[in-house]
């Protein structure tokens, strides 16, 4: 009897029991891609904001700071999903590209001034309640780029347009969206 993950693996059909231990195929050869945590797309130092300070974008940014501090640490990006697909629900109608970006924007240029971490989990998430706040969807992604593993989140529109990100984005495989619930509306 195989142990209990095991098991439940061979179940869910990720795993396929065979007669004997066979070995993986060598993995594909490829160039290795330069280390990246957004400084090299994203220029950061002294810089002056251009732009209006947004209040609805610091509520929203203080929302999602909210929602992943609240309580034990170890649970809040199941809280953000929750909160995002809560949000979600509320929308009306599918945000524009441009409206989209402007709330992407907003956010950015507020969490210029902001005294906490601001990436892009806390901008994605944070431009998607900006956007719930006048019903408006957009699907917020988290996806991943591996060797070396890269996390990063972002915002698209229902369409799957990048809001106000570099073409590198597409280097990531979406692991989980939330929002696309208009996208057969169009």
């Amino acid at each position: 009897m195989p142990p209990p993950l095991a098991a439940h693996l061979i179940r869910t059909g990720a795993l396929s029991p065979t007669p004997e231990p066979t070995p993986w195929d060598a993995p594909l050869p490829a160039p290795t891609p330069a280390a990246s945590w957004g400084g090299a797309e994203h220029p950061a130092g002294l810089t002056r904001v251009t732009g209006p300070f947004s209040t609805a974008a610091a509520v929203a940014l203080a929302t999602t700071w909210s929602i992943t501090r609240v309580a034990r640490r170890k649970h809040a990006m199941n809280r953000l999903i929750r909160a995002l697909e809560a949000s979600s629900s509320a929308t009306c109608r599918p945000a524009s590209t441009s409206e989209a970006s402007e709330a992407v924007l907003a956010v950015r240029r507020t969490a210029w001034h902001a005294p906490v971490r601001t990436a892009c989990l806390e901008e994605s998430a944070a431009a998607t309640f900006l956007l719930a706040t006048r019903r408006l969807s957009v699907v917020w992604c988290h996806g991943i780029a591996a060797d070396p593993v890269r996390l990063h989140a972002w915002v698209q529109t229902v369409d799957g347009d990048l809001v106000a990100e570099p073409p590198s984005t597409r280097a990531y495989t979406p692991a989980l969206t939330i929002g696309a619930r208009h996208q057969h509306r169009l």
